[in-house]
Formats: C-alpha cells, sequence, structure tokens
C-alpha cells in the first residue's frame, strides 16, 4: 500500500532558498531549509498551513510525496 503525504514550500520574495514547514505549534510555524528535516502532513493539514502562511510575500505551494512501508 502506498502512502500519500504532504510537504508545504514556501518562496519568499528576494530569498534565495525556498524553505519547508519543519514544526506547527498553535501560535507561530517553524520553518527549514532542509527537505529532509520537513514535516509531512495530510492533505488538508497543509492545505490549512499553506493558507495560513501564504501572504502577498510568501507563496505556499504543496509538495506530493510518496511513501511506502517497509516490507520485512
Amino acid at each position: 500500500m502506498i502512502n500519500t503525504k504532504f510537504l508545504v514550500k514556501v518562496s519568499r520574495s528576494g530569498a534565495l532558498a525556498s524553505q519547508y514547514i519543519r514544526r506547527m505549534d498553535p501560535h507561530r510555524i517553524l520553518m527549514t531549509t532542509d527537505r529532509k528535516r520537513a514535516l509531512l502532513m495530510g492533505k488538508l493539514t497543509a492545505n490549512d498551513a499553506a493558507n495560513a502562511i501564504q501572504n502577498s510575500r510568501c507563496i505556499a505551494e504543496l509538495i506530493p510525496i510518496t511513501i511506502r512501508p517497509h516490507v520485512r
């Protein structure tokens, strides 16, 4: 069974590197440039996070990631 999780990629105007959401607290969102440390979310949570962070200077987009479970 293949699962699909989502990353939220944020591009800010004037910034060289894109950032990803690393952690979401009730009061703030922490960002990272390392894709491996980014938070994998379900589609509804990722949509909510993208809508919350998007403004005139930030462009947020969802990136789908396919995850295959390990077989023992």
